[in-house]
């Protein structure tokens, strides 16, 4: 992946600092990412999520706000609006760099920015949101107890996640004027709200009246017990990793090169390590990837445990196949896999097989028997003959 500074200019012409991550490859599509309230592009969960996009084959905007991170301005003279307006403002600086957003993911309000900013944005297929409110004045609640104030004096200076800004009663009234169920009805884009049902800052019930206001296509996946900042690598990892699944449905076909009718096809996703994507007959993808400590990033299986996955899953169907067709009760199969390489063209593989079952001892002893006949084993255990040969360049079949 890579990341590169990306400036441009905001709604009202001050220069807005973002960075934009490119995957190793050509991208897929472009996505445009809005932070939550008073976050920046460099808060965790932004990167996270932007990074594993990139990884994921799609190039991702994201960018401070005004006032904020390292953008020009004061964040007292934003609003809403201005927010919405700086989205436009950067979809507009990405389409004349020749990459228009076709995906918005946005944040907590960020998230609401985007429902409000999609119809302004002509290229957008697809909006995602995480953790968003479904009134944008949701947002007032982190100073409520500074409210009279602000209506009173124009401004208060408040203290949100431990930070000093000032709000000015044109940020209340521009908030408490905006309402999202009109533009969610009229989204016409594809749309999936994500949520976590124990988020302590916006409830789970914010999702629901977005789903409800929303017409279809639209989706709804649970967070599960992230909190609503995704402070946990693990939980941001997933938010992007579904959101690219998800939009893969929405956003333009890939030209691939289909995979060879009996076999699989291998390709590097990250030249700069080892990450690789396996695609096979059917429309199956898995990953491959090296430890960390001999340079990989540790995202897939290695090479040798997909042999001994070969072989420990052989190993299950072929006695599953067996003990099915006596009618016994194998109970579901366990087979533990373990390998030694003893030098460089030699290896021991075992295997620890399981069974639960209600089974005699001769059955069981059969059952390992049969263990041995699986295909896996026996072409392990024979002659293998590996020829290679070099496709010639843009070679398009199979």
């Amino acid at each position: 992946m890579r990341s590169e500074e990306f400036t441009f200019e905001g709604h009202d012409g001050i220069h807005l600092s973002g960075r934009l991550d490119l995957p190793a490859g050509e991208p897929r599509a472009t996505a445009l990412f809005a932070h939550c309230f008073t976050c920046s592009k460099d808060f965790v969960a932004s990167r996270r999520i932007a990074r594993r996009l990139a990884e994921n084959g799609i190039a991702v905007l994201r960018f401070d706000f005004t006032g904020l991170g390292h953008s020009q301005g004061e964040f007292a003279n934003e609003t809403f609006t201005s927010n919405t307006d700086d989205l436009v403002a950067a979809a507009k600086a990405l389409r004349e760099h020749g990459m228009p957003p076709a995906l918005l993911v946005g944040h907590s309000l960020g998230g609401a920015a985007v429902i409000a900013a999609a119809s302004r944005i002509p290229e957008v297929s697809a909006v995602a949101t995480i953790g968003a409110p479904a009134d944008p004045a949701h947002v007032v609640h982190q100073f409520e107890d500074r409210r009279e104030e602000i209506e009173r004096d124009g401004e208060a200076e408040v203290s949100l996640a431990g930070r000093p800004f000032t709000i000015r009663k044109a940020f209340l009234d521009d908030i408490d004027a905006t309402t999202l169920d009109d533009r969610l009805a009229k989204l016409g884009r594809a749309l999936l709200v994500m949520h976590g049902p124990r988020d302590a800052t916006v409830g789970v019930e914010n999702a629901s009246q977005i789903f409800v206001a929303a017409k279809h296509p639209k989706s709804f996946v649970s967070l599960d017990d992230a909190d609503h900042l995704l402070t946990k690598p693990a939980d941001a990892d997933y938010a992007a990793d579904t959101i690219a699944v998800w939009a893969s449905r929405y956003l333009p076909a890939v030209a691939e090169i289909p995979a060879p009718k009996a076999g699989v096809r291998i390709r590097e996703m990250d030249t700069a390590g080892f990450f690789t994507a396996i695609d096979a007959t059917r429309d199956r993808r898995a990953w491959a990837d090296e430890p960390v400590k001999v340079g990989g990033t540790d995202r897939g299986l290695s090479p040798f445990e997909f042999v001994g996955a070969g072989l420990g899953a052989c190993t299950s169907m072929t006695m599953r196949m067996y003990a099915n067709r006596k009618g016994w009760d194998a109970g579901a199969a366990q087979v533990d896999v373990t390998w030694e390489q003893t030098d460089r063209h030699n290896s021991t593989f075992q295997r620890m097989i399981h069974l639960s079952g209600d089974l005699t001892e001769e059955q069981r002893t059969r059952l390992i028997e049969i263990a041995d006949r699986c295909p896996v084993h026996r072409m392990l255990e024979g002659t293998v003959t590996i020829e290679t040969k070099a496709s010639p360049p843009h070679a398009s079949d199979d």
